[in-house]
């Protein structure tokens, strides 16, 4: 029975690397405009992940993260997913918050719907990132405005970059440009 128990886990433990490894190309989202994008259409590019906020002090990165989506679009993918969780600073409607961005940032990175990054309404997006047990990598907790996920071009989370580190920090661009 042992044996065959054993046999079993080994047989399987590959396929539940294989999900946790391709688990965020499993997502599909809204963009802010309210279309379906598939994050799966992104394999084989690095990924940030960032929630945003329209009035929080940490706002201006906005304009650090259009600086990477200009100079490294070919290789980095930024998804801003606008989030009022925090001293509610993204009290906004899509319209205000994509007139917002383009206006004061000429934003032209993909922009997601409006979501909870934490809580009991986290979005599931948001759930894998955070947690150890779906993202096979690590446990995390979104802990501000403006924290950034870093996604592998094989779909597997490689850091979590914190609220004060700014988007075009040496360690980003060494993580974007390394081969």
């Amino acid at each position: 029975m042992f044996k065959t128990i054993a046999f079993l886990f080994l047989m399987t433990a590959p396929v539940t690397a294989l999900t946790q490894s391709e688990g965020f190309y499993s997502f599909k989202v809204k963009t802010l405009e309210g279309e379906d994008f598939d994050l799966s259409s992104l394999k084989g590019k690095k990924v940030m992940v960032v929630n945003t906020a329209s009035k929080c002090g940490f706002t201006p990165q906005y304009e650090d993260l259009q600086t990477l989506h200009d100079q490294y679009g070919q290789k980095l993918v930024i998804l801003g997913f606008p989030a009022n969780n925090f001293a509610r600073q993204e009290p906004g409607n899509a319209l205000e918050i994509r007139q917002f961005c383009t206006d004061k940032y000429d934003v032209t990175f993909p922009l997601m719907e409006k979501i909870s990054v934490k809580g009991d309404d986290m979005h599931p997006l948001y759930q894998w990132l955070t947690s150890k047990e779906k993202n096979g990598v690590m446990d995390s907790e979104v802990k501000w405005n403006f924290q950034k996920y870093l996604i592998d071009e094989n779909g597997k989370l490689v850091d979590v970059i914190m609220t004060r580190e700014k988007p075009g920090s040496e360690r980003v661009i060494n993580w974007i440009t390394a081969e």
